[in-house]
């Protein structure tokens, strides 16, 4: 029963998250419909933050993105964290039942059957299971779809918050495209993408390096014709991206895989996958014996037939 409650719980708030995580709507005209959750909710607070330490502390919208950008990423740093650490303690994990996992992947290489090819599935699932283990590598999506909104609500606040359109920063027109921007983030995430890469098996850098080109790509992309005040959140973004990359990667992640590395000598992986057993039929591999015996019993009989007739020449 509380299985059944816990799923119902976690669904609803699934699927609650998906229903915010959606795109501001906007209207006919492309401005944001204000009567949006999203906009009631995050938006429209974000940029009244904004338009009070403008109006009060006599800032500059530049700056005050830049600081509505940092409290939003504080405060969601610490999911962030929870999120790397358990994917990479996953991962560690991972790397000692590969043997295993090679070994049922073999097994469904060679399935010739419907039935095989489920009983190595099956046999797969039970080194993951019995391992404690996820499949898909300990990826959750409900950390994600936290996020989504706020980064949504971020975009918006400083596309549409009303002063930002007509304001400059640092010599900057925050309401036009720069190219300084775009290239500064672009350089920021290229730069998180590669701190990434720290410590990390060669094999895994490899399949990774696509993603490293990607995402910066996107960034530009976006930012290239969007205004500078969204651009700024970019740049921000990405430079707290790299903050949070340097954490998990290069300061938490030399005392996870000893902590790991430990845990699993005090608790070695279970053995769950059997070697692949010889059903070769005992006739069959007495004949092929003889038959390996009688070629090589006639090899060396024409060696000293040949031997013979060079002796007799000479």
């Amino acid at each position: 029963m509380n299985k059944w409650k816990n799923w119902l719980l976690g669904s609803g708030l699934v699927t609650l998250l998906l229903f915010l995580s959606g795109c501001v709507r906007m209207d006919a005209d492309g401005n944001p419909d204000t009567s949006g959750i999203i906009y009631r909710v995050l938006v429209q607070p974000m940029g009244q933050a904004i338009t009070y330490l403008v109006q009060n502390f006599n800032w500059s919208y530049g700056w005050a993105v830049i600081l509505m950008t940092v409290i939003v990423r504080i405060i969601i740093l610490p999911l962030g964290i929870s999120q790397s650490k358990k994917t990479m303690i996953q991962s560690e994990k991972m790397q000692a039942l590969k043997p295993q996992v090679s070994a049922a992947q073999e097994k469904l290489k060679a399935a010739t059957t419907r039935e095989e090819q489920m009983a190595a599935q099956a046999e797969m699932q039970q080194v993951y299971r019995e391992n404690g283990l996820s499949m898909t590598g300990g990826i959750g999506c409900l950390p994600l779809l936290i996020q989504m909104p706020i980064f949504s609500a971020l975009y918006f606040t400083a596309r549409y918050t009303e002063g930002i359109r007509e304001s400059t920063f640092y010599g900057i027109d925050l309401g036009n495209p720069s190219l300084v921007l775009v290239a500064i983030a672009g350089i920021a995430y290229l730069l998180q993408g590669y701190i990434s890469t720290i410590g990390i098996p060669e094999e895994q850098k490899k399949t990774m390096r696509t993603m490293l080109i990607v995402s910066p790509a996107m960034i530009v992309f976006m930012s290239i014709s969007a205004p500078a005040g969204v651009t700024l959140y970019w740049v921000v973004g990405g430079i707290f991206s790299c903050l949070q990359t340097f954490i998990t990667n290069v300061i938490m992640k030399p005392r996870l895989k000893a902590q790991v590395a430990e845990e699993l000598k005090q608790n070695p992986p279970k053995q769950v996958v059997t070697p692949r057993k010889d059903v070769t039929p005992e006739e069959t591999t007495k004949s092929t014996k003889k038959i390996n015996t009688q070629a090589t019993a006639n090899r060396n009989n024409t060696s000293g037939r040949n031997a013979g007739k060079q002796q007799r020449k000479k």
